[in-house]
Parts: C-alpha cells; structure tokens; sequence
C-alpha cells in the first residue's frame, strides 16, 4: 500500500495513460474497489479480535453480526502477514494497526500539518493557565511530526511543516530548530546526533492533571491518531498537583537528560542597537541658529546670557549624541521635521540645564493629581511632558481632558470660514467662546483603557473595548482618525517619543504599530500566549516592549516586525514596563507585586525588587536612570535603586532612611499584636460569662459567639497581617500580606485611598502621579 499521492488519474479524454484505452482504466477501477474492500474487512477483523481479547463479548456479537463475520477466528499475527513488513504498524499490536489503517484511509502527506494546525489552534484558544505546559507539551511533538515527514521521503512536505509551525518553538529551542532545519532525508535523520537523541530518547513533559486530561480529550475526541502515537511512543508525561511554572524547563525531569532544553540565551544574544534617536540635521541647524541670534546681541540681558549658556549645553549635546546615536541608514523613517520640534528642542536644552540630579540621597519630589467623584469610572490617566494638560479615560465611553495651567480650552466654531483665516489674530477670533478649563471627546462606544499625549501637546491618541484606536486633535478636539484592525478590546496604546507612530496592545494577544498618516497597522506583533496588556516604545523608536498576561515581556524590532528578546521570571500577569532614557535598561512589573530589572542587551534579569502589596499599575525613570519609580494599587508611590552601588548603600542618608523603614516595620508588627490581644480580652470574658450562666442568658450566650469569631478572625489577620477584603486599618495602611522590602526600596510615599494609576517624570526630574480618590 502507497501512502503518497496517486499519479494515474485520468487525463481530460478520460484516459489514465493517454492511449485511449477505456477498458484498463475500467478493469483498473474494478480492481481498486476490491482491494479497498478488502482492506475494510481486515480492519473489521482486527477490531473483532481486539474486542476479543479484552472481554467486550456484546461489542464483539453485535460487530459480528452487523459485518458478517461470524465463523472467522483468526489472530493478529496472522493478519500482520498478510501485509508487507515496511509498512506503519506491520507488528501484531492493535493500536498500531489501527493507526495504520486511519493514514491509509486518509492517503493525505498532509496529515501531519493539519493534525498540528489543529492542535496548535486548540493551544491558542485554551485557558491561560494551561497554555505554557501545552505549548511545552506540542514541541516533542512537533520534533517527531517533523521527522515522521522525512523519514517517509516527504522532503517537501517536511520543509513547508517545518517553515509553518517553527516559529512557536524558536525562542526557547533556537539552537535545537537550526540544526533540525539542517536535515533534508530519512537518511540525515538517521545520522545526526540530535535527531537521534529524540529517536532513541523519550522527551519529558510536566503538566497539571488538567492539562494532561485536556490534552489526551482532544486528540481523542479530534481522531488525531498520529499525533496520539506520537504522545505514547515520545513522550514521558509526568503530572503533578497545583501549577506548573514557566522556569520549570530548566529541572532535571523535563526534556532529555543530558541537553540543553531552555535555550532562552541563545535566542536573546541577537544583535540589537540600543543607540539614541540622531538629531535631525535641520532642527541641529535651525536650534544653533536661534541660539547664536539670541546669543549675538548688543544688549547683554538675561536672554542673551541664557542663550549662550543654552549653546554651550546644545554643544555637548551634540556630541554625545554623535557618539550613541543610530546611523541614519538603521533609524526609523521620520517625516519632515516642522518647526514645533525646533521649539521642543529648545525646550529641553532649557529643562537639562534646571534639572535636579536624583540618587539614593536626593530623592524626588512627587505632584500627586487626584481624581473626585469618579465613582469607580476612571481607567487610566496620562499627562503631556509640559505639563499643560492630564486626560483620564473613563468606562462610559468618553475622554477628559483638563487644563493644569487653567487655561481655557477653546476648540473651533463649527460654522467659520477657512478663507477668512488670513492672520494669527483671525484664529483666535473663531475659537469658541468658552471659560471651561476641561473638555469632554465622545466618540468611542465602549469603556476606554488607555491613553497618551504627543510630545508636542497637539494630539491626543486613546484606545478602548470598542476595538478601535482614536487620533484626536488638541487645538480643535475633534476626532481626526478612527483606527481599525484589532478583533479584540484593546487594553493600551502608546505615542512615540519623536510622534507620528503610535502601538497599541489588544486581548487579540497581538500589538500592532500605526502612523498617523495611514488607517492601517503598519506592523503585527504576534507571539504572546495571551492578552497583550501594556505597550512601550525604545527612546530611539526603533523597538517596542509590550508586557503579556503569559507572564513574559518581549522586544520587536519595528522595522523587521520580529521579536528579538523574551524576558521571562514573573509569576503574575505583567500590567507595566518602562525603559529608561537612555535605553539601556527596562522595567516591568504587574501582579506578583514585583519590580523586575533587565538589561536590553543581554536579556538577563538584573534582579527583583519586592515591597508593593497591591498591583503595580505603573513605572518611570528618573533621567539618569538610577531611581525607578512605581505606582501601585496599595495607593502608595515607591522609589528604588536601581543599580544599588555600594557607595550610594552606604551614604549616611541611605542608611538613616534605611534604619527609620526597619522601626516603622518593627512597630506596625508591635501594634498590630496589640490590636489583636485587646480584640480577643473581651470576647474571652464574654465567653467566659456565658458558660456561667447558660440558663438564664442562654441568648446572650448564643449572641457572644459572633464577635468572639470575629475577633479571632480578626486577630489571625492583624498577626499574620493579611486580609482578603483589603480593609484598612485605624491609620489608614493596607492590611495586607506583609512583604519583605527588598534593599533596593529607596522610601514609600503613601496616597489618601488613591490608587496609583500613572506616575511619570519630567525632563527635570519632577515626579508627577495621578489616581482616582476611593472611599
């Protein structure tokens, strides 16, 4: 019997060779029917025999009766002869043959694709938490499907499985798919090392109880016999009770004993280029030409003075960034530049020569904008690097915007003329007459989770469950553009440092990268497991960081649309990432209530830091890099050390700071006890009067009880200092599990019941946070 495809098809004048011979191709056909009978009744008669040997009596008198086989007594072994000895399941084991009659009736080389294109798709659609141990499980199985193609002298078939579906199994396996990709017949198979390892050796597997169930249900249930085999003959699955963690590749169970399974850094040694944004010749030009003509008057005024200062400080500047920049050939295409960026220019020089620098010494100060009266609507907050203006995006579907200078905003009359507009002064004169310093955009139809400001204050972009993303202008606030291309709710949405481009991030586990001058995405970024939750961009914009509910962060070159590193270690969805101002170094946090550092370059951990109680919902550098702040749903603001140098460890500030957090600790842990002993006093006398006089207060009695639960509940919570409800105590802290703050924790600065939805800091080293007020 032939697995492959049939080649003596007839031709179009109903000829199988062309020579006009009907009746061969008649008797041929005749023939065909036969043999597939033939092959029929023998399957008939294998199932008959396995009913058989395991006790099925009714099973085996019904099939004997419906398939006429009564009086047939033969056995497998004598069926196994009747077939050539090459073929798939020649042996005597019955569910061997039972696979080899499913391939043989299907006739597809196919048959290895779309089982794995099923089972992949079944991953992808299947809960979160079983997707890492299934993903881990299909790799085996991708291997052997592979190799199952070569070794029957599919070649081509092979080459197209292997381009289709190696793309799931690169990052972790980089090593292992490059040399797989090597073999090209059933003879390489047979002689390279690592094919022969997976041959010879079964590949170990560790999966929930669930998930094992899950698995075997579906290939079940979905006839996949060949992947079946696969799972039986390949691999050792071993299952275990609670979850499986994503680290867990690296133990001495999982794989094959003696390789390298986790080749996470090997995929992550790719060559990136962390260089800063180069400045535009013209702004380089125009900015030294202000400069020098503010510089070069008669009159030597403070603006003079400033300017000449400001060119020393563009000057070096300038030379620094000759020597980190990107050359132009590897930056991402800019439009033209327009005069406002000449200004931001400026604007900056003036911000760098008034900042603050910050360390473990010299923390920063933080602006803290609450939010009244949201009643619970408020979903995120953003505000503009100038500071001129905070949007908040709520769930009834709309966009607020305030003006922090309170400045009237003042949008355009809907009925003037552009012809009119001949001067500076005519446009003043058609704004709309309105004293309001906060302005309302409508135009979404679901709750909006995400927005930012341009750097340059005149554009606002804002994403929602509507599945859109929304350009709108700041001077006329109106919606300009409405971008579709997303099939789920998207969760967050991001500018480029320099505008025009802007990312988004969606529950359709994709992001997406968009310009301003097109309604479609420019690039998809597709690779996460689950929801892509928050979305970053490279300070040179040649990269995107987007954080995952799969617990991993990852890197995409904008350009090419790949992915070029994978940080994985969090054990928790991951809601936040920053990176900081010299792009070197990115952040991330989100549910396990931890800080994670990592080194762009190498893609290593540079280490965690632990000490928030609630969800992480935001993060920002300072701009030297060295602070890292954070803003948590606890409703605190927490300031870390980033690169922890044991100079700055040991400044007599740091260490009184240090000393002051460990009495506070000490005396929280004092207090609570107390709490907790004068609680229990009470109800043990209440108790205690109860059972001396069970007759007459037999109520009372039965009403003690209650607050003498309570109070025990409540003293288990103060001393083990945690609380499901999240309930606050008398002085208005978290009862939460206590965590133990990491050396890093710089200090802790504690908001009024706000959560802190977005922190940020300014070009000169501001801190700036907003969150809505709960009561």
């Amino acid at each position: 019997m032939s697995l492959g495809k049939r080649t003596d098809w007839p031709d179009d004048a109903g000829n199988a060779d062309g020579s006009g011979n009907t009746g061969s191709t008649a008797a041929s056909g005749s023939t065909g029917k036969q043999q597939t009978a033939q092959q029929q009744k023998k399957v008939e008669k294998i199932v008959l025999q396995y009913l058989k040997s395991k006790g099925y009596k009714d099973a085996e008198k019904a099939l004997r009766e419906n398939a006429s086989l009564d009086g047939i007594e033969t056995t497998l072994a004598d069926l196994a002869s009747a077939f050539p000895g090459n073929e798939v399941g020649a042996d005597a084991s019955v569910p061997n043959w039972i696979l080899f009659y499913n391939e043989a009736e299907q006739g597809n080389p196919d048959a290895y694709s779309q089982s794995y294109r099923e089972l992949r798709r079944w991953i992808d659609s299947s809960l979160d938490v079983y997707k890492h141990e299934l993903y881990a499980a299909s790799y085996p199985i991708f291997v052997h499907s592979y190799m199952d193609l070569l070794a029957r002298g599919l070649a081509e078939k092979a080459e197209e499985f292997m381009h289709l579906y190696s793309g799931d199994h690169v990052v972790n396996h980089t090593n292992d798919i490059a040399m797989l990709a090597t073999l090209r017949t059933a003879s390489h198979v047979a002689e390279n090392s690592l094919a022969t390892l997976f041959r010879s050796n079964k590949y170990g597997v560790r999966m929930t109880r669930v998930g094992f169930e899950l698995l075997l249900s579906f290939l079940q249930d979905h006839n996949h016999t060949l992947l079946m085999r696969t799972v039986n003959e390949h691999l050792n699955i071993r299952t275990i009770d609670g979850t499986v963690p994503i680290a867990s590749e690296a133990d001495a169970d999982v794989g094959i004993t003696g390789h390298t399974q986790n080749q996470l850094d090997a995929f992550n040694s790719q060559e990136i280029m962390l260089g800063s944004a180069p400045i535009d010749q013209y702004v380089r030009d125009e900015v030294d030409r202000t400069l020098q003509s503010e510089a070069g008057r008669r009159t030597k005024d403070a603006v003079s003075k400033e300017a000449s200062a400001l060119l020393d400080t563009f000057s070096k500047v300038k030379q620094e960034n000759a020597a980190n920049a990107l050359a132009a050939r590897d930056s991402v295409p800019m439009p033209p530049p327009r005069g406002i960026e000449i200004e931001h220019q400026i604007a900056s020089l003036k911000a760098l020569r008034k900042r603050i620098a910050l360390g473990p010494a010299a923390l920063p100060s933080i602006c803290m904008y609450t939010m009244h009266n949201t009643n619970d609507a408020m979903t995120c907050a953003s505000i503009s690097d100038d500071l001129s203006l905070m949007a908040a995006g709520f769930s009834e579907s709309y966009v607020k915007i305030w003006s922090l200078k309170r400045e009237p905003l003042r949008g355009f009359q809907s009925n003037f003329a552009p012809a009119s507009v001949t001067k500076e002064d005519d446009i003043e004169a058609i704004r709309e007459p309105t004293s309001s310093d906060h302005r309302k955009l409508v135009a979404h139809s679901g709750p909006v989770f995400g927005v930012d400001i341009s750097f340059d204050s005149k554009y606002l972009v804002s994403c929602s469950e509507d599945k859109t993303a929304r350009l709108w202008s700041l001077d006329t606030f109106t919606n300009l553009v409405c971008y579709k291309g997303h099939n789920y709710p998207v969760w967050d949405v991001a500018f480029a440092p320099q505008g025009f481009y802007f990312a988004t991030a969606s529950h359709d586990r994709t992001a997406r990268l968009w310009s301003c001058d097109h309604i479609y995405a420019l690039r998809i970024f597709a690779g996460h497991l689950s929801d892509v939750n928050c979305v970053r961009f490279h300070p040179n914009s040649k990269y995107v960081v987007t954080g995952s509910s799969d617990k991993s962060v990852r890197l995409w070159d904008v350009q090419r649309g790949s992915c070029v590193r994978v940080f994985t270690g969090h054990t928790g969805s991951v809601d936040t990432v920053a990176i900081s101002p010299d792009g070197r170094i990115m952040a991330s946090a989100g549910e396990d209530q931890t800080v994670s550092v990592w080194d762009l370059g190498s893609g290593r951990c540079m280490g965690t830091m632990a000490g928030h109680t609630g969800s992480i919902y935001s993060l920002a550098f300072s701009q030297e890099g060295s602070l890292l702040l954070s803003g948590s749903a606890d409703e605190t603001v927490r300031a870390w050390d980033v690169k922890r140098s044991s100079s700055a460890s040991d400044h007599p500030i740091v260490a009184q700071r240090r000393e002051e957090r460990q009495r506070m600790a000490q005396a929280e842990v004092t207090a609570a006890a107390a709490a907790a002993a004068a609680e229990a006093a009470p109800s043990d006398a209440m108790d205690v009067d109860s059972n001396q006089d069970k007759q007459g207060e037999s109520s009372v009695a039965a009403g003690s009880k209650t607050p003498t639960n309570g109070a025990a509940d409540k003293s288990k919570q103060a001393v083990n200092g945690s609380s499901e409800s999240k309930k606050r105590d008398a002085a208005g802290v978290w009862k939460s599990k206590r965590v133990v703050e990491s050396d890093s924790l710089l200090k802790t600065w504690r908001t009024k019941n706000t959560p802190v939805h977005s922190i940020m800091m300014t070009k000169r080293n501001l801190a700036v946070a907003t969150g809505p007020f709960i009561l």
